[in-house]
């Protein structure tokens, strides 16, 4: 079971939304916030396209690398933070609809480290989900006095 060192985590994880560049550049909407899991859609535009009008690769890697992320942000105390460790996408077929939608949840919760699992959706002209990606990633928790490296 999963337990949350943040009970106001749904502030936390709305107020560091507003910070996420990627997700506003993309225009990427979060309707899920709940311990351990996060959900949301993108409405697929140009810009998100590649050829043949297939989601780009680093789009979909995106949305499952917030997903699981701001999943791992729900469990840590407010003023950690939370960074990507390690990343991993199986692109199962192409991202071709109206629309992504991206879970991502902890599968297994560590001090300093989460193990999530994302799976990355699209959304046809009529309704129907058709499985475009699985994702795992490795989310590491930092500490409030952590700072960035000096070069």
């Amino acid at each position: 079971m999963l337990k949350t060192f943040n009970p106001d985590f749904t502030n936390t994880v709305k107020e560091k939304l507003q910070r996420q560049f990627y997700m506003h550049l993309l225009e990427f909407e979060i309707e899920t916030v709940e311990i351990g899991l996060i959900e949301g859609t993108l409405v697929l535009q140009e810009k998100h396209k590649q050829h043949k009008g297939f989601a780009h690769g680093g789009v979909i890697a995106t949305l499952a690398d917030i997903v699981m992320g701001f999943a791992a942000v729900t469990l840590v105390p407010a003023d950690h933070h939370v960074v990507t460790a390690d990343l991993k996408i199986s692109y199962l077929s192409p991202g071709v609809g109206t629309a992504l939608v991206a879970k991502g949840w902890v599968l297994k919760q560590g001090k300093r480290l989460n193990f999530c699992e994302a799976e990355i959706f699209s959304i046809d002209g009529q309704g129907q989900k058709n499985l475009v990606a699985k994702a795992s990633a490795t989310m590491a928790t930092l500490p409030p006095t952590a700072t960035s490296p000096q070069n």
